[in-house]
């Protein structure tokens, strides 16, 4: 380790971007923030250079390592030889599909056909789902498409405009695409698909990968030895952020949707309920992801109005109202059904009791998927740690309390930036 290093870490998340950059105490040095971002890949490249320029100089200059984590399943199709018109190689050939984008729905029954009974990518939001839909589009058979083509992962695509090596992911962003993390390979059924050139090279979260591009050396003032590393999902990194290192320990993440990921010595796949687990070194990170929280709340309530009648709401009284909130129909964890209605009704005339009734929902969906988890072996929970914006609602944090009977805190750390440089620093635990 450098003594006078410093690490950054960089998150992108689903509604915008922030770095932190530490020393090797893992102090905080710096933090920046890019607001509103729009889900593109141009947003996400001008974001990422805002975050660098926000960096102050004497920070850049000590940088020594980089690393970037992105929301689970969010890939995109990019050509990996440029093309005649000028295009250099990396670039976006269809409209990249968000974390929670389900249009991949339609070639469901050819993944069931293809994968193994019940495995993490039966999903039609997982990222192989979503390879099967690209190449499937009209957009993909007209000859000027006839390039060489790669899929990446938006924490693949950020790191690959800082190092230039493309084709490059991690085992943890590679799971959705079907990618084993117990033998470390690409299963048999996967390595012999007639698009398995389209698969990216799966490397260890946190490895270093290569230099940062000279670009960047120039325009930042960094050093030209300043690693890039292989970096992680958002909910990943909200973990390692989190101060969760015991078996038995869990992290709820509590963002636009709710992530939910146990420490456990067993693996647990079970695409019946939308359950994955993730390889952390020699144990497992279990869990799912569901696609409640908190973009439903924002979907009824401004940030004004949740300070506002947040006193209001009293967690020792229950309101009776029997919700299932979401936003659209679907959801994935612990209930995976993709035409799942949201139950929202019926709605009281005061918005604080709807409020506490939409909390209360999450809450036994939350419940709902820690006990599931225990009936299939995961293993007993004891201790739910939160991060994501809604850690800091104490009445939120109470009635989950209340609906999952075990202890509720805050994470140590709720920045899922501090885990990503978390990821750099101890790399090696990550090693199988």
């Amino acid at each position: 380790m450098i003594k006078n290093g410093v690490w950054l870490g960089i998150d992108f998340g689903t509604s915008g971007a922030r770095s932190i950059a530490v020393d090797t105490q893992g102090q905080t040095l710096a933090e920046c923030r890019v607001q509103n971002l729009s889900q593109t890949p141009n947003a996400w490249r001008s974001a990422l250079v805002k975050l660098f320029e926000q960096l102050p100089p004497y920070i850049c200059e000590r940088l020594t390592g980089i690393a970037i984590c992105g929301t689970s399943s969010t890939v995109m199709l990019c050509n990996s030889n440029g093309d005649s018109k000028g295009d250099s190689k990396g670039e976006a050939l269809l409209e990249p599909l968000m974390y929670n984008d389900d249009r991949a729905f339609v070639v469901l029954e050819q993944v069931r056909q293809i994968a193994p009974p019940n495995h993490t990518v039966i999903s039609a939001t997982s990222s192989f789902a979503k390879l099967l839909w690209f190449t499937q589009q009209p957009e993909f058979k007209r000859a000027e498409f006839k390039q060489a083509h790669i899929l990446m992962h938006q924490a693949d695509w950020l790191a690959f405009l800082l190092h230039g090596r493309l084709g490059i992911t991690d085992y943890h962003n590679a799971l959705k695409l079907g990618y084993d993390p117990e033998i470390l390979a690409y299963p048999d059924w996967l390595d012999c698909h007639q698009y398995r050139s389209l698969l990216p090279e799966v490397r260890t979260p946190g490895e270093a990968i290569g230099p940062i591009l000279p670009s960047w050396c120039k325009r930042f003032r960094i050093p030209s030895n300043c690693q890039i590393h292989a970096g992680t999902t958002d909910s990943i990194a909200a973990f390692l952020a989190s101060g969760a290192t015991e078996i038995g320990e869990a992290v709820t993440s509590l963002g636009s949707t709710l992530v939910i990921k146990l420490l456990s010595n067993v693996r647990l796949d079970d695409a019946r309920y939308g359950i994955y687990s993730h390889r952390l070194g020699n144990r497992w990170l279990v869990g799912g992801a569901s696609n409640t929280g908190g973009a439903v709340l924002r979907s009824f309530f401004s940030d004004d109005d949740l300070v506002r009648l947040t006193p209001q709401l009293n967690p020792n009284y229950s309101t009776g109202l029997n919700y299932y909130p979401l936003t659209k129909p679907g959801d994935r964890f612990p209930i995976n059904d993709p035409t799942l209605e949201p139950r929202l009704s019926p709605r009281p005339e005061d918005p604080a009791l709807f409020l506490q009734g939409l909390l209360e929902g999450m809450a036994r969906i939350e419940a709902d998927a820690y006990r599931l988890l225990q009936t299939l072996g995961a293993g007993e929970v004891h201790r739910i740690y939160t991060a994501g914006g809604g850690a800091q609602n104490a009445v939120w944090t109470q009635l989950r309390a209340i609906a999952t009977q075990k202890p509720v805190t805050s994470a140590v750390n709720v920045e899922a930036a501090i885990g990503v440089t978390r990821l750099i620093q101890h790399s090696h635990y990550l090693q199988p």
